[in-house]
């Protein structure tokens, strides 16, 4: 029964982030977990400007902090859930996918990739630039539009798979104590797994393990992707999107991000990636994919249909798997 109670769970979760999103005014225990890596930073490692460095001392910090992070976190999930289901099975499941739920982002990357499609719709390009800057790292102040534009479409493709696909792979296998692991990784190294430097050694272990728990819902991430092409009318070019997953998946620091840019990139035949500009410096970067045509503003809501479609099938394979696994034990 237990398996019933998380797949349970697990959809009602994912349907309350298709409807809610992520409100403002709801506490999220991201929030939370990024308070914690932000003290812990600042008691680990200190100020850093002008101090006498050791990079060694400063990777074994960084172990320290991957550790004082993921302990805590895991125990309080694994605690929650447990005096939940202790309370009632019906109490447990509405807190499983109370917990599923905040550890999903399809509706958010909608909702905040679309506050820039309506700035450039209707050709306000400051209101665009701000609007992309609170979802990207880049400076935006000198961006014109093609440029907003296809930062918010690399956002989207990028983020589908740490801020969808991937969580929903460990929510699935492991409920949301994995979920809860996999974010805490994800922001741990969204906040201190810079290669600058501040983090270049401390943030080593976070970027590592960041590298190792994405490599492969990153992977399954594209091919929901080009697989939605298929469903998602002649705007989509499925050929294309393995074509340029094939070539371009490498072009990119990370040996994961740019696995689902590039199907994006060519499912939509346009070009994303190349040079930006981090803190005032020119970070040269590699093209992903062809510039079969200029990239355009609806450009960011067919990024975001894929997304929605890439979120339906991971979903559906999800329960599927769950449904076949059930049949053979039962």
């Amino acid at each position: 029964m237990l398996s019933v109670y998380h797949m349970t769970a697990f959809t009602i979760g994912f349907v309350m982030d298709l409807l809610f999103g992520d409100p403002y005014w709801l506490p999220h225990p991201i929030r939370w977990i990024g308070r914690l890596i932000g003290w812990l930073d600042r008691k680990l490692l200190g100020e850093t400007d002008g101090a006498v460095r050791n990079e060694a001392a400063e990777k074994k910090k960084g172990k320290w902090l991957v550790a004082f992070v993921l302990l805590p976190v895991l125990f309080f999930a694994a605690a929650v859930l447990f005096a939940a289901y202790r309370i009632h099975p019906a109490a447990g499941v509405v807190t499983e996918s109370v917990m599923t739920y905040q550890m999903l982002a399809t509706k958010c990357l909608k909702t905040e990739s679309m506050k820039v499609y309506k700035q450039l719709s209707e050709h306000d390009l400051c209101g665009a630039r701000k609007a992309v800057s609170m979802i990207v790292g880049r400076d935006t102040e000198c961006l014109d539009e093609e440029g907003v534009a296809k930062a918010a479409i690399e956002t989207v493709a990028e983020n589908a798979s740490d801020g969808v696909i991937a969580p929903m792979l460990y929510l699935a296998l492991f409920g949301p104590v994995g979920g809860f692991f996999y974010k805490a990784v994800n922001t741990m190294d969204s906040m201190v797994g810079y290669k600058n430097d501040r983090y270049h050694a401390f943030g080593t272990a976070a970027a590592m393990l960041d590298d190792v728990v994405n490599f492969i819902p990153a992977r399954i991430s594209a091919m929901l992707m080009i697989l939605s092409c298929c469903f998602l009318g002649n705007e989509f070019d499925q050929k294309n999107a393995m074509k340029i997953f094939k070539r371009d998946r490498y072009q990119h620091a990370s040996p994961n991000s740019a696995q689902t840019e590039a199907a994006c990139a060519g499912a939509l035949g346009i070009r994303l990636a190349g040079d930006a500009s981090y803190f005032g410096r020119i970070v040269k970067k590699p093209y992903i994919g062809d510039p079969l045509r200029a990239v355009e503003t609806e450009d960011i809501r067919r990024a975001n249909r894929l997304l929605y479609g890439m979120a339906f099938f991971g979903w559906g394979i999800c329960m599927a798997v769950w449904l076949c696994v059930t049949a053979i034990v039962w």
